[in-house]
């Protein structure tokens, strides 16, 4: 895995590494990564949670006991909720959402997956994510999981992103270059 120069990344990726290492020694990678989708969903849903982790504010303790609460209430139990619990204590909470996503990426790294980042102006069908798939398939050469977000700037086309490489067939950006081109003429 390539070394990040933020701290925050370098603390989850360190996190993430040792969860995955165990969720492999338990045969529990698909449950952690459910449990680990069940609390993101639950820090996108709360505010208050997601306040809660991200203030320094609150002392571990106070944390330890909140996080503790939230996960046997949600039924996250087992090693992630030992995990959640181990991060509190540890006062690292707020990378919580940084160790998710670097969890996911190990896993997917692992599965011989690669995840891609798609923004589009409109919503996907199921069909033409199924299509996305494919065509990102011939060019990575392996399975691709798709994260859609819409954002209607783009007026259409979309923008794929895929680690370090970008594919952007946005009508915006096509628009912006026969601006910049037009300017450049006149």
């Amino acid at each position: 895995m390539a070394q990040s120069s933020s701290p925050v990344s370098g603390i989850a990726e360190r996190y993430a590494g040792s969860l995955y290492e165990l969720a492999v020694q338990c045969s529990s990678v698909d449950k952690v990564e459910a449990d680990l989708g069940r609390f993101e969903a639950l820090l996108s849903e709360s505010e208050d949670l997601a306040r809660m982790i991200r203030s320094p504010v609150f002392s571990a303790e106070e944390q330890f006991k909140a996080v503790a609460a939230i996960a046997d209430k949600a039924g996250i139990t087992g090693l992630v909720g030992n995990f959640l619990r181990v991060v509190a204590q540890n006062r690292r909470l707020f990378a919580v959402p940084s160790m998710i996503r670097a969890f996911h990426a190990i896993a997917a790294d692992a599965r011989g997956e690669v995840s891609a980042e798609v923004a589009t102006a409109h919503p996907l069908s199921a069909a033409q994510q199924d299509e996305l798939k494919v065509a990102l398939k011939g060019v990575t050469g392996k399975d691709v999981t798709i994260a859609a977000t819409v954002d209607p700037s783009l007026l259409g086309g979309l923008v794929v992103k895929i680690g370090s490489r970008q594919i952007d067939t946005s009508l915006r950006t096509k628009l912006n270059s026969l601006k910049l081109a037009l300017k450049e003429v006149g």
